[in-house]
């Protein structure tokens, strides 16, 4: 293994299985049963994974599609969005779960959603495992929340379940911070 810097832990393993099972209580009294997960690629893999189990616990069993949308690349810095793989599932008459790591700027949010209103979807509801403090860049707010949240983060370089440095870290079972 490499000499790598370990991150600040910010909440353990057993704190993240905690929020998500939290907020796969809250997000299953909204559900249809037409509902149609679709998790935000890449980081948005473990979050997902582990919520769509949580809902199945509680009796609903979605159909699950992927987006694959990136704007940071390496990088901590977010870049220009590209969509590398649209939806394979039809979505059209149907309710939405977009299911994704983190909201910071919400432009992957924004954009999912759009693609998805524009497939058909007839409700698009939006769950991230991490709310970041709204960034307002240049003065201007972010360009969505979201409708469920497991965790209200607080603003600082995330990394593990799902997030990452560099392509790094994303396997870690529990959040830490960077910085």
């Amino acid at each position: 293994m490499t000499n790598i810097s370990m991150p600040t832990v910010l909440l353990t393993e057993d704190e993240v299985r905690d929020r998500v099972d939290g907020v796969a209580r809250e997000i299953a009294k909204r559900l249809r049963p037409d509902c149609v997960g679709v998790c935000l690629l890449t980081g948005g893999i473990w979050f997902a994974a582990d919520l769509t189990r949580a809902l199945f616990r509680l009796g609903h069993n979605l159909a699950f599609d992927a987006l694959w949308l990136s704007s940071y690349g390496d990088g901590r810095e977010s870049g220009t969005l590209l969509i590398r793989a649209p939806l394979q599932r039809p979505v059209e008459g149907r309710q939405v779960l977009i299911i994704d790591d983190v909201l910071d700027t919400g432009k992957s949010l924004t954009i999912a959603a759009d693609i998805c209103r524009e497939a058909g979807a007839t409700e698009v509801l939006t769950a991230v495992f991490a709310r970041k403090p709204d960034p307002a860049q240049d003065g201007q707010p972010r360009q969505t929340d979201v409708d469920f949240a497991a965790w209200e983060a607080p603003n600082r370089y995330l990394v593990g379940y799902g997030l990452d440095s560099g392509g790094h870290y994303r396997a870690l079972p529990y959040i830490g911070a960077m910085d």
